[in-house]
C-alpha cells in the first residue's frame, strides 16, 4: 500500500475570483500543528532531500510548479504539482526530493507536528536501510 497519495480540493467561488478551502481531519488528513511556504527557489535546485520518522505532510503549490520525487520504500513516483487546489499527502517515513521550481512558485508544506531536527532521516542509505528493517 502506498504511503501517499494525490489529494483534490474543492473549488468555490464565483466570477470574483476563486477560493479553495482546507481544514485538519477534514480534507487534510490531521490535524495541523505547522505550515511553511517555499518560494524563490533557485534553478536546479533541489529541496526536501529528507524523510520524517514522525511528521506527516500535504504539499500543495499555490502558485506556479514543481515537482516531487517521492519514495515510501516501496513505490517511486514523480508527481507534478501545479493547481492550487490539488496537493499530495505524505505519510510518515516517505522520502521526498522537490525540484524543477518555476520562477514563480510557492509551495505550502502543511504538517501535523512541530519541528524537531532528530526525526529527520536525511541521509538516502539510512532511510533505506530502517524501510526494509
Amino acid at each position: 500500500m502506498k504511503k501517499y497519495k494525490l489529494l483534490s480540493f474543492p473549488q468555490l467561488g464565483d466570477d470574483r475570483g476563486h477560493l479553495v478551502v482546507v481544514e485538519g481531519m477534514k480534507n487534510i488528513p490531521f490535524e495541523i500543528k505547522r505550515m511553511f511556504y517555499i518560494y524563490g527557489t533557485k534553478e536546479n535546485v533541489i529541496r526536501g532531500q529528507h524523510a520524517n520518522r514522525k511528521s506527516e505532510f500535504v504539499l500543495i503549490n499555490l502558485a506556479g510548479s514543481c515537482k516531487i520525487k517521492i519514495d515510501d520504500g516501496v513505490n517511486e513516483e514523480i508527481i507534478t504539482l501545479n493547481k492550487p487546489h490539488e496537493g499530495v499527502y505524505l505519510d510518515k517515513m516517505v522520502w521526498k526530493d522537490m525540484y524543477d521550481f518555476s520562477e514563480d512558485s510557492i509551495l505550502l508544506v502543511l504538517s501535523n507536528h512541530s519541528y524537531d531536527s532528530e526525526e529527520y532521516v536525511r541521509n538516502y542509505t539510512k532511510f533505506k536501510k530502517e524501510m526494509n528493517k
